[in-house]
């Protein structure tokens, strides 16, 4: 029996079935759901006139109107035969282009019309997806239609069966729901599924509200264009706005639960945005922080979500699209862009420890053409802590206009701004901690500084993205931002601990930092053929520069009891101490080449050559010298990988990616560092389960040579200690498992250590990197009934036990924290109840070293109020 036979007789026993149950001989047939047409902003049901009834007509009579109906099924084998009658074949599928876009044409056996139920169109993420009713598929190539980059802004077209008696058809958008025209044309109708597309009057618009899902099928940051995942020969997650709404998520760490291999490290009350990936630290001034594909060039940088719409973390080397940069990972940071529809929304979250945030978030046309759209989002933060002496309050702007020039070319503008000012918070010792003290457990709320001290940031920043598309298969675009960073920093910080193991020596520090910087990209992309061979080819470049000053003054303040602290104890604005400027500029020039040799068989390769020149001048008080060096140097970064898709859901891969980055500062005698090299080997597969979850599997050996670590004899130094290995596994799933019930899950083992040192043991393990890692998080949202709109989710976050420094002297214990949710969503408003670490577990996130372990949140509760409008 073929595949469609079955689907046919599944179909017909199911109803057989039903109709015996619960349809009476005499039922009537009822007709299908016609198509939604579109007119102005609504959408309404066009009913057919009978042959004869014009509008204003005498209505038909029920004795005229009953020849017109079709003849009820008396017995079971009428009842067969109607089923198969209804259930049409799709033969054929037909891509053409236009002048506007794409035309999908579905030929159908005998020229018999499909039924089409409008209200299974919808757009999920980056796709346009069509679920057409009583339709199987009988295509002589298969039961499957796939078509890869048939025009510049759409990647894939699927057209599958998705169950017995029902057929899919997605069209899948370059980075974002495809701008081309795409036309549907079945049954002699023709649907455009663009849902702001402006029609002519014979054409229907069919278009569906969105559900949103936790999975997300494309990402950009592994290959600068809009790319399926499956067809990325790199592990790469994306974290969407869907789960930042659902976790009400307001700092990095937050999010990096849900990534198998990520950890913070800086804790949530600095402004310090450190964390790690496989096992090595990245930060922002170091290459590894994107926005929009730009990189970030600041440090002390807070991430800020108001106007993020999702994040994509690509994990291992990336030097080969971005330059300079460390070999954990990279993050990119996607903001929120302009609507063609009126868009307004109101968020107030309240929360334990007296935190609050209001938040807008408002777009839509300025002109009646819409060519020219804005989105403009903003916030405010006022919040305390769990720490005894805490307090942060946080403005943040950030406005978008977009330009339509044409039909080919878009200007988009985009800024932000910052306005911090949060209280230092030091580490507590290990010794009372995690660590046994004889004179007790040092409370988790414990303070060690003084109130006066603070952190006082400004951040600004300005840019734009022109895109031009020169046919379907060319396009350019040219990205510039320009970045400032202003920073004013009071801090006491701990020195030494007294024998009696309860007397804290401090000292003060007085910084004052500036920090600008701008980047420059430039993308040619193209879509041709050598043959048979497709090829989607970038020709690029960046350009960059670096300025960092920082100007450090020491002092010392007075020790503190850390079982009886006595706070206010006075210190003074010490004379300066140093002065460090650092200014670096680079260019890097790279191409990439996504080559598909057969359908199931794709290549990756890249290469980059950046050349950089970078001036580091240090000025000590001590000595009144002023050091500087100059140091002009060159990387070459390549890349190759395949995709091999035995099935149409499952791809296996492999990869070999570097990176490289010229090392920022001098060592403490003020020898300069060399340029870190990071290599990486990478196999895994990717599998999608109906379109609905999306996993991976990657298994990766990651080197990491001429590493920083911290300079355990000099404070606020660093050294370089030869050679880090990480080697581990990564299992990470995403999406829906049933309408309603989302997931996201995943599972790291890190096996990250010394491997070549002068001085530290090869074999010990890196800090802050457990070797196992686990994350659950999931929601349910009840999809019809009176209760409809109601939702729960639960979460589940392991992080085994982890070396606190490298010298492996003590761990930090690990810890299982629970998370759960409970919102409600109906039309324009949502509720929702947040609570973090539910059964208030005592655990430590990271550690600077034996004077600074930082304890994590205990329990605490967050309401949020959405409302659309």
């Amino acid at each position: 029996m073929s595949r469609v036979q079955f689907y046919r007789w599944s179909v017909v026993l199911v109803s057989s079935l039903v109709s015996g149950l619960v349809l009476p001989g005499g039922a009537e047939e009822r007709s299908p759901l016609t198509p939604l047409k579109k007119v102005g902003t609504e959408q309404r049901l066009e009913v057919p006139l009978l042959k004869g009834d014009l509008g204003g007509s005498k209505p038909t009579d029920q004795a005229t109107m009953s020849h017109l109906r079709p003849r009820p099924a008396t017995t079971v084998k009428e009842w067969v035969a109607q089923i198969e009658a209804a259930t049409v074949q799709i033969t054929g599928v037909t891509l053409n282009r236009t002048d506007t876009g794409l035309e999908i044409v579905l030929q159908t056996a005998e020229g018999k019309p499909l039924q089409v139920d409008a209200t299974k169109f919808r757009t999920e993420g980056t796709s346009l997806i069509a679920d057409i009713p009583n339709a199987v598929l009988a295509l002589p190539t298969g039961q499957e239609f796939v078509a890869d980059n048939p025009v510049a802004d759409v990647t894939t077209i699927r057209i599958a069966q998705q169950d017995a008696n029902t057929i899919r058809v997605s069209v899948t958008g370059n980075n974002a729901l495809p701008k081309s025209e795409v036309t549907l044309k079945a049954g002699g109708l023709a649907y455009s599924l663009n849902p702001d597309a402006d029609e002519p009057d014979e054409e229907i618009v069919a278009t569906g509200e969105r559900r949103e899902t936790y999975r997300v099928p494309n990402a950009s940051t592994a290959t600068r264009t809009d790319t399926p995942l499956r067809d990325i020969p790199q592990s790469i997650q994306v974290v969407p706005e869907a789960v930042l709404r659902d976790q009400n998520v307001v700092h990095l760490e937050e999010v990096l639960r849900n990534v198998p291999s990520g950890n913070q490290i800086s804790p949530s009350t600095q402004s310090d945005s450190i964390t790690s990936l496989r096992g090595f630290p990245i930060f922002p001034l170091g290459g590894n922080f994107l926005r929009n594909g730009l990189r970030e060039r600041l440090g002390a940088v807070p991430v800020i979500f108001t106007n993020i719409d999702r994040i994509e973390f690509l994990q291992g080397p990336a030097s080969v699209l971005f330059g300079p940069g460390n070999p954990g990972g990279t993050i990119n940071l996607i903001t929120k862009q302009p609507l063609r529809e009126p868009f307004y929304s109101l968020d107030a979250t309240i929360g334990s420890f007296d935190f609050y945030q209001v938040a807008a978030d408002l777009s839509g046309p300025l002109n009646d053409s819409r060519n020219v759209l804005y989105r403009l989002n903003a916030s405010y933060l006022d919040r305390n802590s769990f720490i005894d002496i805490f307090e942060e309050n946080q403005f943040f702007v950030a406005p978008v206009l977009s330009w339509a020039i044409g039909d080919s070319t878009k200007l988009t503008i985009e800024g932000d701004y910052t306005d911090s000012q949060t209280s230092y918070v030091p580490g507590l010792p290990a010794v009372g901690t995690v660590l046994p003290n004889p004179n007790g457990r040092i409370p988790r709320n414990r303070y060690l500084g003084e109130p006066d001290t603070a952190l006082n940031t400004t951040i600004a920043r300005i840019g734009y993205s022109l895109e031009h598309q020169f046919s379907n298969d060319w396009s350019l675009k040219n990205a510039f931002r320009f970045s400032s960073l202003r920073l004013d920093e009071v801090s006491i910080n701990p020195d030494s601990l007294e024998p009696n193991n309860r007397t804290l020596n401090r000292f003060s520090r007085f910084t004052d930092i500036e920090n600008d910087a701008y980047e420059l990209a430039l993308d040619l992309t193209g879509n041709f053929s050598t043959g048979s061979i497709e090829h989607q080819l970038i020709l690029g470049a960046n350009l960059g520069r670096t300025y960092f000053d920082i100007r450090d003054s020491f002092g010392s303040v007075a020790p503190i009891d850390l079982f009886n602290p006595v706070y206010g104890q006075p210190f003074e604005t010490p004379p300066l101490t140093r002065i460090n400027t650092f200014i670096r500029k680079d260019l890097g020039i790279y191409v990439q080449d996504q080559v598909t040799l057969l359908e199931n068989l794709k290549l990756l390769l890249g290469v980059r050559f950046d050349i950089f020149d970078q001036t580091d001048r240090f000025f000590r008080a001590s000595t009144g010298i002023t050091e500087s060096n100059n140091q002009s140097g060159s990387a070459f970064s390549p890349r190759v990988g395949i995709v091999y898709q035995p099935i149409r859901p499952i791809s296996l891969y492999a990869s070999y990616t570097s990176s490289f980055v010229p090392v920022i500062g001098v060592a403490f005698d003020g020898s300069e560092f060399q340029p870190e090299r990071g290599t990486q080997y990478e196999v895994g597969i990717k599998a999608d389960v109906n379109d609905r979850l999306s996993t991976t599997l990657a298994f990766y050996n990651l080197t990491r040579s001429n590493a920083l670590t911290s300079d355990p004899d000099n404070q606020g130094f660093s050294i370089q200690t030869g050679e880090q290995r990480s080697r581990g596994v990564e299992l990470n799933v995403a999406g829906e498992i049933l309408p309603g019930w989302n997931i996201t899950a995943g599972y790291a083992y890190t096996n990250a250590r010394i491997t070549r040192d002068n001085d530290l043991p090869v074999g010990n393990r890196l800090d802050n990197v457990p070797e196992n890692s686990f994350n659950l998080w999931t929601t349910y949202q009840i999809q019809q009934g009176t209760l409809r709109g109601l939702g729960f989710g639960l979460g589940l976050f392991y992080v085994g036990e982890r070396q606190a420094n490298l010298d492996n002297t003590f761990s930090l214990p690990s810890y299982l924290r629970t998370d759960a949710t409970i919102f409600y969503q109906r039309d324009r408003l949502r509720a929702s109840l947040n609570f973090q670490n539910l059964f208030n577990v005592d655990y430590f996130q990271s550690s600077y070293g034996e004077l600074e372990v930082f304890p994590g949140e205990p329990f605490t509760v967050q309401g949020k109020i959405s409302w659309e409008f």
